[in-house]
């Protein structure tokens, strides 16, 4: 494939800036009604299957985490998150954008990424109500 349909598949299927590889096991946590289902599909085609669940019991090679200011903890749900990576693994956590329910400042992410032992390597827009804040899991 060349650069220049490489940047246009970026542009149609954002799944595709965020690094998926064919192949990848991603396992999603957090899923309910208000997910972009665009981007998962996007996910999906990337990685040529379906994403894996919460209830999936062996390691994955990205965990997806959906994540909204009542869903609890965020540095617990990281922490349960780390556990289903394998080594090498990242976490891309979902959260809404600014002023859309559930948004949840960058300093509480940041602050609850340091206290998993995780580190940001990346922010951006993911798709129209959702961020995607890219973390590197600690090495074993």
């Amino acid at each position: 494939m060349s650069a220049t349909a490489d940047h246009a598949e970026e542009r149609t299927n954002p799944a595709a800036r965020l690094g998926f590889e064919p192949g990848q096991v991603v396992q999603e946590i957090g899923y309910d009604d208000d997910v972009d289902h665009d981007l998962r599909e996007g996910i999906e085609s990337v990685i040529g299957q379906e994403l894996v669940d919460e209830d999936y019991d062996d390691v994955a090679d990205v965990v997806l985490l959906w994540f909204r200011d009542e869903d609890g903890d965020l540095t617990d749900a990281l922490v349960d998150a780390i556990g289903c990576l394998d080594e090498g693994g990242v976490i891309w956590l979902l959260t809404p954008k600014t002023g859309r329910d559930g948004y949840i400042e960058p300093s509480d992410i940041q602050d609850a990424a340091q206290t998993a032992g995780l580190s940001q390597t990346k922010s951006i827009s993911v798709a129209k109500d959702w961020s995607g804040t890219k973390m590197a899991s600690p090495k074993r």
